[in-house]
Protein backbone atom coordinates (compact mmCIF):
# COMPACT_ATOMS: atom_id res chain seq x y z
CA UNK A 1 0.00 0.00 0.00
CA UNK A 2 2.00 3.60 -1.07
CA UNK A 3 -0.87 5.65 0.07
CA UNK A 4 -4.50 6.19 1.88
CA UNK A 5 -6.24 5.39 -1.42
CA UNK A 6 -4.57 2.34 -1.90
CA UNK A 7 -5.25 1.06 1.83
CA UNK A 8 -9.07 1.57 0.76
CA UNK A 9 -8.65 -0.52 -2.51
CA UNK A 10 -7.25 -3.28 -0.45
CA UNK A 11 -10.12 -3.50 2.06
CA UNK A 12 -12.54 -3.20 -1.25
CA UNK A 13 -10.39 -6.40 -2.24
CA UNK A 14 -10.87 -7.83 1.37
CA UNK A 15 -13.53 -9.98 2.99
CA UNK A 16 -14.59 -6.55 4.56
CA UNK A 17 -15.73 -5.35 1.44
CA UNK A 18 -19.67 -5.21 2.85
CA UNK A 19 -18.81 -4.29 6.03
CA UNK A 20 -16.83 -1.35 4.85
CA UNK A 21 -18.82 -0.20 1.88
CA UNK A 22 -21.66 -0.10 4.36
CA UNK A 23 -19.77 2.55 6.78
CA UNK A 24 -18.49 4.59 4.21
CA UNK A 25 -21.72 5.31 1.90
CA UNK A 26 -21.26 8.19 -0.56
CA UNK A 27 -18.57 9.52 1.01
CA UNK A 28 -14.94 8.99 -0.66
CA UNK A 29 -11.66 11.46 -0.90
CA UNK A 30 -11.70 14.86 0.81
CA UNK A 31 -8.76 17.48 0.81
CA UNK A 32 -8.83 17.54 4.49
CA UNK A 33 -5.96 14.97 6.37
CA UNK A 34 -7.51 13.06 9.23
CA UNK A 35 -7.23 13.60 12.80
CA UNK A 36 -6.39 9.88 13.55
CA UNK A 37 -3.21 9.16 13.13
CA UNK A 38 -2.59 5.57 12.87
CA UNK A 39 0.89 4.05 14.26
CA UNK A 40 2.37 0.73 15.20
CA UNK A 41 2.82 -0.98 18.11
CA UNK A 42 6.29 -3.00 17.59
CA UNK A 43 5.17 -5.82 19.86
CA UNK A 44 2.57 -6.53 16.73
CA UNK A 45 5.91 -8.05 15.07
CA UNK A 46 7.49 -9.23 18.53
CA UNK A 47 9.25 -12.21 16.72
CA UNK A 48 11.00 -10.77 14.10
CA UNK A 49 14.07 -8.47 14.33
CA UNK A 50 14.33 -4.50 13.81
CA UNK A 51 15.27 -5.11 9.59
CA UNK A 52 12.01 -7.05 9.46
CA UNK A 53 9.76 -4.84 11.17
CA UNK A 54 11.03 -1.70 9.38
CA UNK A 55 10.66 -3.68 5.84
CA UNK A 56 6.99 -4.31 7.57
CA UNK A 57 6.57 -0.79 8.26
CA UNK A 58 7.05 0.10 4.64
CA UNK A 59 5.19 -2.51 3.32
CA UNK A 60 2.83 -0.95 5.44
CA UNK A 61 2.83 2.75 4.33
CA UNK A 62 3.06 3.36 8.49
CA UNK A 63 6.05 5.51 9.32
CA UNK A 64 4.95 5.70 13.18
CA UNK A 65 6.03 3.61 16.12
CA UNK A 66 5.22 3.14 19.31
CA UNK A 67 8.38 0.72 20.57
CA UNK A 68 8.70 -1.79 22.78
CA UNK A 69 12.10 -3.70 24.14
CA UNK A 70 11.02 -6.74 23.05
CA UNK A 71 13.73 -8.67 20.35
CA UNK A 72 16.07 -5.96 18.76
CA UNK A 73 13.17 -3.06 19.07
CA UNK A 74 14.58 -1.01 21.12
CA UNK A 75 16.77 -2.05 23.75
CA UNK A 76 17.30 -0.62 27.54
CA UNK A 77 21.02 -0.48 27.16
CA UNK A 78 22.00 2.62 25.65
CA UNK A 79 24.42 1.54 22.53
CA UNK A 80 22.19 -0.59 21.51
CA UNK A 81 19.20 2.25 21.73
CA UNK A 82 21.43 4.16 20.16
CA UNK A 83 21.94 1.91 17.64
CA UNK A 84 18.42 1.14 16.83
CA UNK A 85 17.82 4.76 16.98
CA UNK A 86 20.30 5.39 14.58
CA UNK A 87 17.93 2.54 11.85
CA UNK A 88 14.86 3.77 12.41
CA UNK A 89 16.11 7.67 11.50
CA UNK A 90 17.89 5.78 8.37
CA UNK A 91 14.57 4.60 7.49
CA UNK A 92 12.25 7.94 8.02
CA UNK A 93 10.49 5.94 10.84
CA UNK A 94 9.78 8.58 13.44
CA UNK A 95 9.21 7.05 17.39
CA UNK A 96 6.08 8.71 19.22
CA UNK A 97 6.31 6.42 22.56
CA UNK A 98 7.80 2.75 23.92
CA UNK A 99 6.17 0.37 25.47
CA UNK A 100 5.11 -1.44 27.94
CA UNK A 101 7.52 -0.03 30.16
CA UNK A 102 7.82 -1.69 33.69
CA UNK A 103 7.54 0.19 36.56
CA UNK A 104 7.66 -2.28 39.55
CA UNK A 105 9.87 -0.88 42.12
CA UNK A 106 9.22 2.14 44.58
CA UNK A 107 13.01 3.48 43.56
CA UNK A 108 14.49 6.67 41.92
CA UNK A 109 17.32 4.49 40.04
CA UNK A 110 15.27 2.32 38.61
CA UNK A 111 12.47 5.09 37.60
CA UNK A 112 15.25 7.42 36.80
CA UNK A 113 16.30 4.67 34.17
CA UNK A 114 13.23 4.43 32.05
CA UNK A 115 12.98 8.35 31.67
CA UNK A 116 16.33 8.16 30.65
CA UNK A 117 15.60 5.70 28.02
CA UNK A 118 12.54 7.31 26.65
CA UNK A 119 14.88 11.28 26.94
CA UNK A 120 17.48 9.23 24.22
CA UNK A 121 14.46 8.56 22.14
CA UNK A 122 13.22 11.97 21.92
CA UNK A 123 10.06 10.41 23.11
CA UNK A 124 7.00 12.54 24.57
CA UNK A 125 5.01 9.00 26.24
CA UNK A 126 6.41 6.55 28.04
CA UNK A 127 3.55 3.68 27.97
CA UNK A 128 3.71 1.95 31.76
CA UNK A 129 2.56 -1.64 32.19
CA UNK A 130 2.79 -1.75 35.83
CA UNK A 131 3.16 1.28 38.12
CA UNK A 132 1.57 0.91 41.93
CA UNK A 133 -0.45 3.53 43.82
CA UNK A 134 2.64 3.34 46.14
CA UNK A 135 5.28 4.35 43.06
CA UNK A 136 2.82 6.76 41.16
CA UNK A 137 4.23 9.77 43.48
CA UNK A 138 7.51 9.10 42.56
CA UNK A 139 7.14 8.70 39.13
CA UNK A 140 4.93 12.34 39.22
CA UNK A 141 8.25 13.56 39.92
CA UNK A 142 10.49 12.33 37.32
CA UNK A 143 7.23 13.15 34.74
CA UNK A 144 8.03 16.90 36.25
CA UNK A 145 11.37 16.58 36.22
CA UNK A 146 11.72 15.11 32.51
CA UNK A 147 8.80 16.33 30.87
CA UNK A 148 7.69 12.81 29.28
CA UNK A 149 3.96 11.42 29.79
CA UNK A 150 3.20 8.81 31.36
CA UNK A 151 0.43 6.73 30.05
CA UNK A 152 -0.77 3.90 32.33
CA UNK A 153 -1.95 0.56 30.20
CA UNK A 154 -4.83 -1.26 31.46
CA UNK A 155 -4.59 -4.70 30.95
CA UNK A 156 -8.49 -5.77 31.37
CA UNK A 157 -10.28 -8.54 33.97
CA UNK A 158 -6.89 -10.14 34.85
CA UNK A 159 -5.17 -6.79 36.26
CA UNK A 160 -4.80 -6.62 39.41
CA UNK A 161 -4.40 -2.77 39.61
CA UNK A 162 -5.97 -1.71 36.10
CA UNK A 163 -8.79 -3.71 34.62
CA UNK A 164 -9.83 -0.41 32.64
CA UNK A 165 -9.12 3.04 31.58
CA UNK A 166 -11.52 4.18 34.54
CA UNK A 167 -9.37 2.83 37.41
CA UNK A 168 -6.45 4.73 35.98
CA UNK A 169 -8.26 7.95 35.77
CA UNK A 170 -9.34 7.37 39.35
CA UNK A 171 -6.05 7.36 40.53
CA UNK A 172 -4.47 9.94 38.75
CA UNK A 173 -7.55 12.48 39.37
CA UNK A 174 -4.84 14.95 41.71
CA UNK A 175 -1.97 14.32 39.63
CA UNK A 176 0.07 16.10 37.34
CA UNK A 177 -1.70 16.48 34.00
CA UNK A 178 0.92 14.56 32.01
CA UNK A 179 0.19 11.26 34.24
CA UNK A 180 -2.57 9.14 32.10
CA UNK A 181 -4.10 7.02 30.06
CA UNK A 182 -3.16 4.34 27.31
CA UNK A 183 -6.37 2.74 26.10
CA UNK A 184 -6.01 -1.05 25.34
CA UNK A 185 -9.31 -1.25 23.92
CA UNK A 186 -10.02 -5.10 23.16
CA UNK A 187 -8.98 -5.02 27.50
CA UNK A 188 -11.34 -2.12 27.89
CA UNK A 189 -13.92 -4.20 26.33
CA UNK A 190 -13.34 -7.52 28.55
CA UNK A 191 -13.31 -5.28 31.27
CA UNK A 192 -16.94 -4.37 30.80
CA UNK A 193 -16.46 -0.61 30.13
CA UNK A 194 -17.81 1.21 27.28
CA UNK A 195 -14.72 2.39 25.37
CA UNK A 196 -16.44 5.21 23.69
CA UNK A 197 -17.42 6.68 27.16
CA UNK A 198 -13.78 5.53 28.13
CA UNK A 199 -12.41 7.81 25.36
CA UNK A 200 -14.52 10.46 26.48
CA UNK A 201 -13.81 10.19 30.50
CA UNK A 202 -10.02 10.49 29.42
CA UNK A 203 -10.30 13.64 27.69
CA UNK A 204 -6.68 15.89 27.68
CA UNK A 205 -5.10 12.35 30.06
CA UNK A 206 -5.29 10.21 27.30
CA UNK A 207 -1.75 9.71 25.31
CA UNK A 208 -2.06 6.84 23.77
CA UNK A 209 -3.96 3.76 22.08
CA UNK A 210 -3.81 0.24 21.57
CA UNK A 211 -5.96 -0.87 19.06
CA UNK A 212 -7.21 -4.64 18.26
CA UNK A 213 -10.48 -5.79 17.75
CA UNK A 214 -12.14 -9.04 19.58
CA UNK A 215 -15.12 -10.82 17.65
CA UNK A 216 -16.67 -11.63 21.56
CA UNK A 217 -16.13 -8.74 24.40
CA UNK A 218 -15.92 -11.64 26.79
CA UNK A 219 -13.00 -13.85 25.41
CA UNK A 220 -9.26 -11.97 25.21
CA UNK A 221 -8.83 -15.50 22.65
CA UNK A 222 -11.54 -13.85 19.88
CA UNK A 223 -8.83 -11.54 18.80
CA UNK A 224 -9.47 -10.55 14.80
CA UNK A 225 -8.53 -8.25 12.34
CA UNK A 226 -9.88 -4.67 13.13
CA UNK A 227 -13.24 -4.64 11.24
CA UNK A 228 -13.77 -8.19 11.58
CA UNK A 229 -15.06 -7.89 15.30
CA UNK A 230 -17.66 -6.43 17.51
CA UNK A 231 -14.86 -2.98 18.17
CA UNK A 232 -17.17 0.77 17.68
CA UNK A 233 -14.48 1.88 15.58
CA UNK A 234 -16.07 4.43 13.44
CA UNK A 235 -17.67 5.74 16.87
CA UNK A 236 -14.39 5.59 18.52
CA UNK A 237 -12.88 7.57 15.34
CA UNK A 238 -15.68 9.97 15.52
CA UNK A 239 -14.93 10.89 19.26
CA UNK A 240 -11.60 11.12 19.01
CA UNK A 241 -11.60 13.47 16.40
CA UNK A 242 -14.43 15.62 18.19
CA UNK A 243 -12.34 15.85 21.12
CA UNK A 244 -8.96 17.06 19.09
CA UNK A 245 -6.82 13.86 20.51
CA UNK A 246 -3.43 14.36 19.64
CA UNK A 247 -1.96 10.93 20.21
CA UNK A 248 -1.84 7.93 17.88
CA UNK A 249 -4.16 4.93 17.89
CA UNK A 250 -1.16 2.01 17.22
CA UNK A 251 -2.51 -1.11 15.91
CA UNK A 252 -1.29 -4.06 18.31
CA UNK A 253 -2.11 -7.01 16.79
CA UNK A 254 -1.04 -10.38 18.78
CA UNK A 255 -2.58 -13.48 16.64
CA UNK A 256 -0.45 -14.84 14.22
CA UNK A 257 2.48 -13.79 15.78
CA UNK A 258 5.12 -16.23 13.13
CA UNK A 259 2.81 -14.67 9.75
CA UNK A 260 1.13 -11.14 11.43
CA UNK A 261 0.92 -9.73 7.90
CA UNK A 262 -2.58 -10.72 6.24
CA UNK A 263 -4.11 -9.23 9.61
CA UNK A 264 -1.98 -6.16 9.71
CA UNK A 265 -2.54 -5.22 6.64
CA UNK A 266 -6.33 -5.77 6.86
CA UNK A 267 -6.73 -3.61 9.92
CA UNK A 268 -5.13 -1.01 8.24
CA UNK A 269 -6.65 -0.89 5.28
CA UNK A 270 -9.97 -1.07 7.39
CA UNK A 271 -8.96 1.72 9.74
CA UNK A 272 -7.92 4.17 7.08
CA UNK A 273 -11.25 2.98 5.48
CA UNK A 274 -13.24 4.42 7.97
CA UNK A 275 -11.35 7.78 8.01
CA UNK A 276 -12.14 7.94 4.23
CA UNK A 277 -15.89 7.49 5.35
CA UNK A 278 -15.94 10.09 7.59
CA UNK A 279 -14.75 12.41 4.90
CA UNK A 280 -10.88 12.46 5.12
CA UNK A 281 -8.26 12.34 2.63
CA UNK A 282 -6.24 9.73 4.45
CA UNK A 283 -4.92 8.20 8.12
Amino acid sequence: MQSAALGVTAAAASPHTAKLNAIAGAHFFSPQTSPIRLGLASYTFRNFTRDKLIAFMKQLNISDLNAKDVKDHLPAGPQQETAALADYAAAAIKLHAAGVVSFPKDDDADIRSKFEYGKRAGLRVLVAGDPTPQNLPRIEKFVQEYDIRIAIHNHGPEDKLWHSPLDVLHAVKNMDPRIGCCIDVGHTVRAGTDVVDAIREAGPRLFNMHMKDLADFSDKDSQVAVGEGKMPVRKMFETLAAMKYEGFVDLEYEIHPDDPMPGVIASFAYMRGVSVALGYASA
